[in-house]
């Protein structure tokens, strides 16, 4: 299995997530973009997901909560840009911190093995994404980016 990379240059208001896998860009936008797949990927392992909107079209929104035993944890945004198997570019917010939003850019990059999706991300703040850092945004990350990559080589 392919490493996920997570940059995050001190200092700046930047998050930087590059991960290869052995799938087709349009096996992975696939994923990436069906409601019902992103419920079975996203987030970590020890949260349930539910997905209440997810509509991947340039002016769509979505909207999904994470839950524990004690908490939900919800998250909204808007897809500015797509381009199937190439580009998605939306914004993210956590409903926990209201008005906190990021833009983020995510492309996909044929390979000679297969896909890299490359994400860039930009906080509002370096604050802002210190905080998300602190919060176990790597974690959460990882488990997604792994949990993405077993569901393409069962999809497959």
């Amino acid at each position: 299995m392919n490493a996920t990379t997570i940059n995050t240059p001190a200092g700046t208001p930047f998050v930087e997530v590059i991960r290869e896998f052995d799938a087709t860009p349009a096996q992975l936008y696939r994923i990436l973009s069906d409601r019902d797949l992103v419920a079975q990927w996203l987030g970590p392992r020890d949260l349930d997901a539910t997905v209440e909107e997810y509509d991947v079209r340039p002016g769509g929104s979505y909207r999904y909560i994470h839950r524990d035993e004690n908490s939900d944890y919800a998250f909204r945004g808007v897809f500015h840009t797509v381009e199937p198997e190439k580009l998605i570019i939306q914004t993210f917010e956590w409903e926990g911190a209201p008005g906190e939003v990021c833009l983020e850019k995510l492309t996909l990059e044929p390979t000679a093995k297969g896909v890299r999706l490359h994400q860039q991300s930009v906080f509002p703040s370096v604050e802002t994404r210190d905080q998300s850092i602190e919060h176990g945004m790597a974690y959460g990350i990882n488990d997604s980016m792994d949990r993405l990559a077993e569901l393409l080589a069962k999809e497959a």
